[in-house]
């Protein structure tokens, strides 16, 4: 496809889904004090924006004060979890990363994919008008666009996905939170059988510029509840918001583990430091904090 217009899906006609993101009604609408954010950067190109970022934080760390943004019109080396990489078309994606220093012990940093997940899945449901729910730990989910059953993912697909980083830098620690979701991709453009974009799910809308505020506007909303609760997101409520877009709970789950181990079970809960509870064959609970979900059976 060539960077033209995209137009149809099921909320009527999609137009300028490609055009440049304009960095001077970001920055008018996100930074302080008319918005949330203390930096707000809009780059055209960068192989991965948490790469970016990272390398600007630790050769400036006090010129990034939180929380800060780095977005990008076009990223051409994404960085996923295990080591992956994704490629999309030129201003077919939204590219982001944050950096942000919560309060709160670090035992509790487990939650922060998960709340960034959360917001995703809020600006996703309020501007693309798509059921969009989060796949434990880091996957942004909407319904297939076929209908479709595909092993592992039943009849749901990937739109996006969520990379947090903990960085050391001169000025303290630092969370890097990347986000990324696939906006006008037509089928073609998508690099896995599992993947899909907001265009081919039948968004009524597909502008980034307005994703991308609500998804800050979002983010911000719940990290201010974290700070308010000194990162207790029980006390906060945000537990429960997380769980309740979390279609990995109460799901038939199988677990590729870190190392090659397997778990298979059901999804119960969500422990308190973020963990997926599972109740395996012979059922005894583990706690997964790392691996790679699949859904034996979608909800």
């Amino acid at each position: 496809m060539s960077e033209r217009a995209v137009t149809g899906g099921h909320g009527g006609g999609l137009t300028d889904a490609r055009r440049r993101l304009r960095a001077s009604v970001i920055r008018s609408l996100l930074l302080a004090p008319a918005g949330p954010l203390a930096r707000v950067e809009v780059l055209d190109r960068v192989g991965s924006t948490n790469r970016e970022l990272i390398a600007r934080l630790r050769a400036e760390p006090n010129a990034w004060p939180s929380p800060s943004m780095l977005v990008a019109d076009h990223q051409d080396d994404g960085q996923g979890r295990a080591g992956r990489t994704w490629q999309t078309p030129p201003r077919a994606a939204l590219t982001l990363s944050f950096a942000l220093q919560p309060d709160g012990p670090i035992s509790s940093f487990g939650w922060i994919p998960l709340l960034a997940g959360l917001g995703a899945v809020t600006a996703l449901r309020a501007t693309a008008g798509v059921p969009a729910s989060l796949k434990w730990p880091n996957d942004l989910m909407v319904p297939a666009p076929d209908g479709a059953d595909l092993a592992g993912w039943g009849r749901v697909r990937k739109v996006g996905g969520i990379l947090s980083e903990l960085v050391e830098t001169s000025a303290g620690r630092v969370v890097v939170v990347g986000i990324g979701v696939n906006v006008s991709q037509a089928p073609d453009e998508l690099p896995v059988p599992s993947g899909t974009s907001l265009a081919l799910a039948g968004a009524r809308a597909v502008d980034r510029e307005i994703a991308l505020v609500a998804l800050v506007v979002a983010l911000d909303e719940l990290m201010v509840r974290w700070r308010e609760h000194d990162g207790d997101v029980h006390a906060a409520g945000l537990a429960a918001e997380v769980a309740s877009v979390c279609s990995t709970l109460a799901t038939r789950v199988r677990v590729e583990l870190p190392g090659g181990d397997e778990v298979t079970g059901t999804a119960t809960r969500l422990s308190p430091d973020g963990a997926l509870v599972v109740v395996d064959d012979t059922g005894t609970e583990r706690h997964v904090r790392a691996g790679d979900v699949r859904h034996i059976r979608a909800t």
